[in-house]
């Protein structure tokens, strides 16, 4: 069986400094890429080595593979693990890796190809008996033809959305007719600019819906498991803003139907490693349908590892050695817990980024109960290449009431000075009623303002 001694990491920020954290506590060398603007990053620092990929866009650097695959073989690393994001789910990107020699920590490429094309995901998740939204053709750049008509057919409103997309990007919701073409050709040209590919296909959109997403793991052999599955519900521009696991006041009928849907979906395409299966919960009707897979490893995947003890990123690994054999799950997660991503950005102005420097940053002590990922210290800068995320806070309590209790104060324990930031805004809409109370939707944060929020009384710690 292949052994990995060295690891080159594929990515930046957090992501990168979470995979290596693993990699030394099982005593892997790291590599780390970086661009111009991120040569004194702490991905880099927190490497053994590194290698400067280009300049700061994306484009230029990131998502380079060519440049990746030569730093890794030039460096002796065995394995190549991409992260979330950038190339994380290029199937073209995980060909050529395995084609120049080296591990792909992540699925098979066709299985990323099946799965990243949302038109080809929801016909095989339909085949393996799994609910799916309506939906409409696939409509390249360039070529509207029956636009209008698919329209009428889905229904109004309905969602835009980029069949190569993922994160919430490439995705807009349309509720009149008339805007249609034009919503059509602005989620082309971003999924362009984001993917690199501008089909976009239509897609029933739920009024009343959760967000609900199950973790799971394959074996590549038609086996796979589940960990228990994520609220994601609560979004701004589509984005994940709070996680919570497991996902609270769902109907058991549903919460088990979910995690079967979600095991059986990954075991019939032969699924290898960490994976997403994630689904709209109409809150109304109470049913749930397929959204998307997602082939590589969560923004979100500290929640799950805070009530399961699996240290995915180690599991990732060693299937990738080839010497895993399917472990014993616990039968019920451990606690509850809460999961939110610090931003630098200005809630009051619709969360517009807020590129800066942080001249000064404190966190909580991290405990078995309290984790903080994050790659951004004293100093450093928040540049306006990539995402404004500063850090991911995650708590585990007893039950849902601790681990809200408990989050209250790790927030309230982060100091985040030199740029705008999205912390108040945290604390204000943890402390609503609406959250409090588990009335959770993928519009929560459109319900209400920062002023609004900061109007709001909880009444639910207090009585409980």
């Amino acid at each position: 069986m292949p052994r990995i001694e060295k690891l080159l990491v594929a990515n930046r920020g957090e992501i990168a400094c979470r995979v290596m954290a693993t990699c030394r506590r099982l005593g892997i060398a790291t590599v780390a890429v970086y661009s111009e603007v991120d040569a004194d990053a702490a991905h880099v620092a927190a490497a053994d080595e590194a290698t400067l990929l280009g300049p700061a866009p994306a484009r230029e650097s990131y998502l380079r593979s060519d440049r990746i695959i030569e730093a890794a073989l030039k460096a002796g690393a065995q394995a190549i693990h991409p992260g979330y994001g950038f190339l994380a789910e290029s199937p073209e990107f995980a060909r050529a890796v395995l084609d120049a020699g080296l591990l792909w920590v992540g699925p098979a490429p066709e299985v990323i190809s099946s799965m990243g094309d949302k038109d080809r995901a929801r016909a095989i998740a339909n085949k393996a008996g799994v609910p799916i939204l309506h939906g409409s053709q696939r409509f390249p750049v360039g070529n509207l033809n029956g636009l209008h008509e698919a329209g009428a057919t889905v229904g109004f409103p309905l969602l835009v959305k980029a069949a190569s997309g993922g994160g919430g990007i490439g995705m807009r919701l349309v509720e009149r007719p008339d805007d249609l073409e034009g919503v059509v050709a602005a989620t082309q040209s971003m999924a362009e600019r984001s993917f690199g590919e501008g089909t976009v296909y239509l897609e029933r959109y739920v009024p009343k819906a959760r967000h609900v997403e199950v973790q799971v793991f394959g074996f590549g052999d038609g086996t796979a498991v589940h960990l228990f599955e994520r609220d994601c519900s609560v979004q701004r521009r589509y984005q994940k803003v709070v996680e919570e696991a497991p996902a609270p006041d769902l109907p058991d009928a549903v919460r088990t139907a979910m995690q079967k849907a979600a095991v059986n979906l990954a075991a019939s395409v032969n699924y290898e490693g960490a994976g997403t299966v994630e689904f709209i919960y109409d809150v109304e009707k109470q049913v749930f349908h397929f959204l998307e897979m997602n082939t590589r490893i969560q923004v979100e995947h500290p929640a799950t590892e805070m009530i399961t003890g699996v240290d995915i990123v180690e599991w990732q690994l060693r299937q990738t050695e080839g010497a895993f054999a399917m472990p014993t799950i616990d039968p019920a997660p451990d606690g509850h817990a809460i999961e939110v991503r610090i931003y630098a950005e200005r809630p009051e102005k619709n969360f517009l980024p807020a590129p800066g420097t942080v001249t000064r940053i404190t966190w909580p002590e991290p405990s078995e109960d309290l984790r903080v990922d994050h790659a951004v210290r004293s100093g450093d800068s928040i540049t306006p290449f990539y995402d404004p995320m500063i850090a991911k806070l995650i708590v585990r309590g007893a039950d849902r009431i601790s681990a809200l209790k408990l989050m209250a104060r790790a927030l309230a324990q982060v100091r985040v000075e030199g740029v705008p930031t999205n912390l108040d805004f945290l604390g204000k809409l943890l402390d609503s009623i609406e959250f409090q109370n588990a009335d959770l939707s993928t519009d929560l944060i459109g319900r209400f303002s920062p002023r609004t929020l900061e109007r709001q009384k909880s009444v639910f710690i207090q009585s409980h």
